[in-house]
Order: structure tokens, then C-alpha cells, then sequence
């Protein structure tokens, strides 16, 4: 018995069938990420108030059905971030003085220390892709050897990234200048082969790979051929596309150190993860506010009637921004019109934030860790309010700021969206005006000159690439004058082919947005 009066039972190596069958008894549920926690288990759980993951992912909770059923779902997003940046350090300093490939030499009887001359780090450019929770750790330890710190991730608001030290630069910029390379962003369609074959043949001869993400942030491929060309000194893997991955020749390669997907594997994780889910389970059952609830709040049933059909829209809203976005995101501005204006708005905006870092982040976003997430960035987060709406019933809309690799300011984008008939309808895109319902798995956005031909001529690439269009929408601000055309598209856009559109000669900037997945 704890001193909150919660009983705990430990019941590990149950069956599917058997926690099934226990369930109803338990007013909590703690797991990690080989149980799976479906719909016939929730629906027995009468008594469930809350599920929580001893971990990050949830992949293994049906969310859904938790939510349909008022039961919290809490997880234990930070307590392995310093154990995945302290294993991230000890890798980056093996690769630097060829600690494994020396051992092995020693223990097989062999005494050749020329064999293993190394290099210090002091001085060396560390160049952090992602400045999340895991990459903010390595760059503050990074400092204390001397390193030049440089970083890359869009999302990142340029003074956070300064007071931790860091100078932001595009991605090609700091692979061209970094001496060792770590990955600590989440795996997206945009993030997939980050460092494919054509970023190891650009990257600085020497340059050394740290990869304690995900597997498929990088071409396993490339790095092979980089090791082979000599452009990389050496690779560091703890993940790997396929786990446990299969023995070949970058596995077996000398200048490749691998672990076994040890970026949590410390105790002292292991015991933080174990009492932040236990600290979130015992803050539900007291009937407070977890700190890390990933499934959706609840609200005033009469509040929730109203904003409810507008928190999708929010959500699209954010994510497009997202997607379309240029430069280094420095705040967002929110602004709700008609009837949603009346109520309390801090679930739409939340609702703009999940959509903006779901795709850019490493932890699970939700509405209620959104504004966290967005604060630690060092966005600002504004909002304003106006009852009367002229043109819709009620109407959100974001403005994104950003600025420029130099820090002058870049602009912004906004887009803005309403609900009609429970379906989210994009109605604006910086000053053109339109009607777009973004149910297609890919959007194109075309900037283009208002002239015959120019719908025509996107249509026919489309066509020669066997690309479907499902639909197509335009806004324009006067006749023949500047235009917008989105295109949605059932099918994705190959860089050759967005190329190809973008040199039109009327076209004057074409970007993708994926939706699906």
C-alpha cells in the first residue's frame, strides 16, 4: 500500500486473454511497450480512470477507445532523455579515439597503439540535427569539451537556440561544417534518409555520424558508401532500420561502432520512467491534471459541443503552417471570430500548437502538452478574440513568424479555416480567399501569375506523371494579377517532378503538404 492509498499488483507475463479477464478490477493500468492495451481491453476495464505507458510511445494504447471511455492515457516522455544524451556523448568520444576497435585489438593479444590514433573533440564543430529535449541535452554537455555548437531544426525559435549556445543553420550548412553529426529528430516523410546519398557526398571530408533517433533517419546505404569513399571517418548507430538489424557490411564495418538500441538502457532511466508514470497515474486518481495526458481533455460538455468541430480545423491549420512554412519559426498568433470567440479557446489553441510540432517532434503531441512543448521551443504564443464574424459563423486563423538563416525577419504565412457540416474547410491563405476541403492525402500549393494556360500546364505534368488530381481550388487578388491554385492530389509529387512545376515560367513557388499518415 502506497502512502496515496493505492494499492499496487504486479502482475508481469500475462497473456493477452489473461488481462482481459482481470482488468475490471483496477482502477489504473501501467505497462510498457510490449502490452497492448486494444479496445477489448479498455472496454473491460470498467473501473479503468487511467492507463499509463512507462515510456515515450503509445503506439500500443487504442487512444480512441480510451478517450471514447473517460480514461486517461499518461506516459513518461522525459525521464530516459539524459540517458539517450549521455549515450549519444559516450559514442561521439569512442568514435574520436577508436575505443571499441582498440579493445578488441588488445584483447586479441595485440599491442598496436598507432594502429588507433585519434582525434580530440576540443575545438571540433558538433552539429545537433534536432534541438528537442534529447538534442538540447547533448548540446549543453557538448560544451563543457570546447566544441563549436551548431544546430538544425526549423522548428526551434533562434533565441532559444542561442541562449543554449547554438547557431542555427540550414541543414546542408551544417553538414558542410560539422566534424561529428548527431540526429535527435523525430521520423517524419520530411525527416526519412535525412542524410541520403546525396548529404554524405556534400558532407565535411572526415565527418563522423552519431545516430541514437531512429534507424531511418539515414541511408544505411550512403553511410556504407561514405565509409568506403573515405568521406566518413566513422559511424555511431544505437537504431537501426531494422531491429535487431542484419549482419553485413556495414555491421561488421571497423570505422562503425553499433549498440544495441541502448539509448534508455540505464537504470537511472529505467527508475525515472517507472516514477513519472506512476507520478501521472497518482495525480488521475486524485482527480488532478496529469502533466503528461496524451489523449484529449475533457471539457464542459456545453463548451465542448461548440469547440469540438472547430479543434480538427485548428489542428489543419497548424499543420499546414507547418508544412509551408520557411525559415526558423519564431511565434504563432491566433485569432478566433464568431461564435467560438465567446468561449474559452485554450483547447483551439492548443489544437494549432499540437498541429504545428506533431510532425516535427520526438515526443507524442497532444492538446495538453502542445503549449509546453511550444514554450520550451521559445515561441510566442498570442491570441486575440472578436465576437462578430462577417464572413462565417465562426472562423480560426494562425499567422506564423518566422525569420531568415541571418535572423532578419523572414515574414510570415497564415492560413485560416472554419467547420461546415462537421468538416474542415481551409478558407484562407495569406490574402487569397478560396474553399478548400483538405481530404486528399497530399495538397499542392502553386503561387503563380493569373494567365491562361497556367492551370493547364500544372494539370499536364500532373497527367505525364501519372499523378491523380482530385480536386482544384484558386484564389486571386485581382484579374491577372497574383494567384493561388491549390491542387489536391492523390498520389505524391516526386522532388523531379515538384521541380518540373516549379519551372514554369508563371510559377513563382510550389509546395507540398502531407497529410496522409
Amino acid at each position: 500500500m502506497l502512502e496515496t492509498g493505492a494499492e499496487v499488483d504486479v502482475r508481469t507475463g500475462m497473456r493477452h486473454g489473461e488481462l482481459v479477464d482481470v482488468v475490471g478490477g483496477y482502477e489504473a493500468l501501467v505497462v510498457r511497450s510490449e502490452t497492448r492495451v486494444n479496445r477489448e481491453v479498455i472496454e473491460a476495464g470498467r473501473r479503468l480512470q487511467v492507463i499509463a505507458r512507462a515510456g515515450i510511445g503509445v503506439d500500443n494504447i487504442d487512444l480512441d477507445a480510451a478517450t471514447g471511455a473517460g480514461i486517461a492515457v499518461v506516459n513518461a516522455p522525459t525521464g530516459n532523455t539524459v540517458a539517450a544524451a549521455e549515450h549519444t556523448i559516450a559514442l561521439m568520444l569512442a568514435l574520436s579515439r577508436n575505443i571499441p576497435g582498440a579493445h578488441q585489438s588488445l584483447r586479441a593479444g595485440e599491442w598496436r597503439r598507432s594502429a588507433f590514433m585519434g582525434v580530440e573533440v576540443r575545438d571540433k564543430t558538433l552539429g545537433v540535427c534536432g534541438l528537442g529535449r534529447v538534442g538540447t541535452e547533448v548540446a549543453r554537455r557538448a560544451q563543457a569539451f570546447g566544441m563549436r555548437l551548431v544546430g538544425y531544426d526549423p522548428f526551434v525559435a533562434p533565441d532559444y537556440a542561442r541562449r543554449l549556445g547554438v547557431e542555427l543553420l540550414p541543414l546542408e550548412r551544417l553538414l558542410a561544417e560539422s566534424d561529428f553529426v548527431t540526429l535527435h529528430t523525430p521520423l517524419t516523410e520530411g525527416t526519412r534518409n535525412m542524410l541520403g546519398m546525396g548529404q554524405i557526398e556534400r558532407i565535411k571530408p572526415g565527418a563522423r555520424i552519431i545516430n541514437v533517433a531512429r534507424g531511418e533517419l539515414v541511408d544505411e546505404g550512403a553511410l556504407l558508401a561514405g565509409l568506403e569513399s573515405g568521406r566518413l571517418s566513422g559511424v555511431a548507430l544505437d537504431v537501426f532500420a531494422e531491429e535487431p538489424p542484419q549482419a553485413g557490411p556495414l555491421l561488421g564495418h571497423p570505422r562503425v561502432i553499433v549498440t544495441p538500441h541502448l539509448g534508455a538502457s540505464t537504470r537511472e532511466a529505467q527508475r525515472e520512467v517507472a516514477i513519472e508514470a506512476a507520478e501521472q497515474v497518482l495525480a488521475v486518481l486524485r482527480g488532478e491534471p496529469a502533466r503528461n495526458t496524451v489523449n484529449a481533455p475533457f471539457v464542459a460538455p456545453e463548451v465542448h459541443e461548440v469547440l469540438a468541430p472547430y479543434v480538427p480545423a485548428a489542428s489543419m491549420v497548424g499543420k499546414l503552417l507547418g508544412f509551408l512554412s520557411e525559415g526558423q519559426v519564431t511565434g504563432v498568433a491566433i485569432s478566433y471570430e464568431g461564435e467560438i470567440a465567446h468561449h474559452d479557446t485554450r483547447m483551439l489553441q492548443a489544437a494549432v500548437l499540437a498541429g504545428l510540432l506533431g510532425p516535427v517532434s520526438m515526443v507524442n503531441v497532444n492538446l495538453i502538452n502542445a503549449p509546453v512543448l511550444a514554450r520550451e521551443r521559445g515561441w510566442s504564443v498570442a491570441e486575440q478574440s472578436n465576437r462578430a464574424s462577417r464572413e462565417y459563423a465562426s472562423l480560426i486563423s494562425a499567422t506564423l513568424q518566422t525569420v531568415s538563416e541571418g535572423g532578419a525577419q523572414n515574414g510570415s504565412l497564415t492560413i485560416a479555416a472554419t467547420s461546415m457540416r462537421n468538416e474542415t474547410h481551409i478558407v484562407k491563405f495569406n490574402d487569397y480567399w478560396m474553399d478548400i476541403v483538405p481530404n486528399t492525402p497530399y495538397l499542392l500549393f502553386v503561387d503563380n501569375l493569373d494567365q491562361p494556360g497556367s492551370i493547364g500546364a500544372v494539370g499536364t505534368i500532373a497527367g505525364r506523371h501519372n499523378i491523380n488530381i482530385s480536386f482544384m481550388g484558386v484564389g486571386r487578388i485581382r484579374l491577372r494579377g497574383q494567384a493561388m491554385m491549390v491542387i489536391g492530389l492523390d498520389d505524391p509529387v516526386p522532388l523531379p517532378v515538384m521541380e518540373e512545376i516549379r519551372a514554369l515560367s508563371h510559377i513563382s513557388s510550389a509546395r507540398l503538404a502531407t497529410l496522409a499518415g
